[in-house]
């Protein structure tokens, strides 16, 4: 009888053990990375607004080898020369090793976006991220090198409409819309909603062709889904991620801060939203010393500027005050950068 139960046993945790290998799937050993083939690095290129709808150039790479047969998605990325890639733009993705889709006037928005200037040459770097999983490292080639000069010229950023109650239903309203910087399928903008209880959909273009909701209001986004409702009337951070399609709404409301104002870095003096312009407006008596914008009375969103130059950043630098004086503050948070102004009265 002992035998018997023993032998059950040992067949019960082979059985088991098999069931975990196949459960586990293929083993990952991670082999090359992909190698950029075309171009060979080091070219020059001049854009120039003639050429706007040109094609830029066929980009070529190497396989991915992950140690097994599975779909790869590559990335192309492009990102100012020595920024480590810190502030990549995806050029375009794919499933196969070539990528011949670009346009002149693709690659001119990304280095204006990056605040290069027109007319003058940029020295850039390009690279491929292959992916196969998000459990998966990924395997990412040796960057190439390259100048291309661009034309000055309006950056036309990538938009999203957000057509809703609150606009009349109006994909076709473009004052209504958020935008992606980096042209990576990831978009965020300010929207202000006046009225309560409002309801909200996402569409790409000027129609209801492509349009997303949230059909079980679980954050992701379904395409032609159920209207997206909103809570109180007031400046909502809007955030999606088409790559992942998923959402939020946060309702912000603004403050300066900082040991200029009335009640120094303890507490906010709030900001209020001005139906001109658009734009969330204050004026103030302030004191020699530095100032913030930041929402909802906490410091988890928060802009400064970096430059100094009237654009802000998410936890940017203080901005000074050298002067003491009565002020009118503007926060503009309707435009594709964020930017302020400081006026004197």
């Amino acid at each position: 009888m002992i035998r018997k139960y023993l032998s059950f046993m040992m067949v019960s945790f082979l059985l088991f053990q098999a069931c975990k290998e196949d459960s586990l799937g293929p083993e990952v050993k991670l082999g090359a990375a992909p190698t950029i083939t075309t171009p060979s690095g080091g070219n020059t290129y001049v854009l120039e607004e003639a050429t706007v709808a040109d094609h830029f150039s066929d980009f070529t790479w190497t396989s991915a080898d992950f140690g097994f047969q599975a779909a790869i998605t590559y990335t192309v990325e492009l990102d100012k020369a020595g920024n480590g890639f810190a502030n990549a733009v995806a050029l375009g993705t794919t499933n196969s090793n070539t990528l011949t889709t670009i346009t002149n006037e693709k690659v001119n928005s990304i280095l204006l976006a990056k605040e290069l200037p027109g007319g003058a040459p940029a020295d850039i770097e390009v690279r491929v991220r292959a992916k196969v999983s998000s459990d998966v490292t990924e395997l990412i080639s040796p960057s190439i090198a390259m100048t291309v000069t661009p034309f000055e010229a309006a950056v036309d950023y990538p938009k999203l409409q957000v057509p809703g109650s609150y606009q009349g239903w109006d994909p076709a309203n473009t004052s209504t819309v958020i935008t992606s910087l980096k042209s990576d399928g990831t978009y965020e903008g300010y929207i202000w909603v006046a009225d309560p209880d409002a309801k909200h959909k996402f569409t790409q273009g000027l129609s209801w062709d492509t349009n997303w909701g949230d059909t079980g209001l679980d954050g992701t986004l379904d395409p032609g889904g159920d209207d997206i409702p909103l809570g109180a009337a007031g400046m909502y951070k809007m955030n999606v991620d088409l790559n992942q399609l998923t959402y939020t709404d946060l309702l912000t409301s603004w403050g300066l801060i900082g040991d200029a104002t009335p009640t120094g870095w303890d507490s906010d003096t709030d900001m209020n939203y001005d139906v001109n312009t658009g734009h969330l407006t204050l004026t103030v008596d302030l004191t020699v010393g530095s100032i913030k914008f930041r929402a909802n009375d906490g410091w988890d969103i928060n802009l400064g500027d970096d430059g100094p130059n009237g654009k802000l950043e998410y936890n940017g630098a203080d901005i000074a005050i050298a002067e003491a004086g009565n002020y009118t503050i503007e926060l503009i948070l309707n435009e594709p950068k964020y930017s302020y102004t400081v006026t004197k009265n």
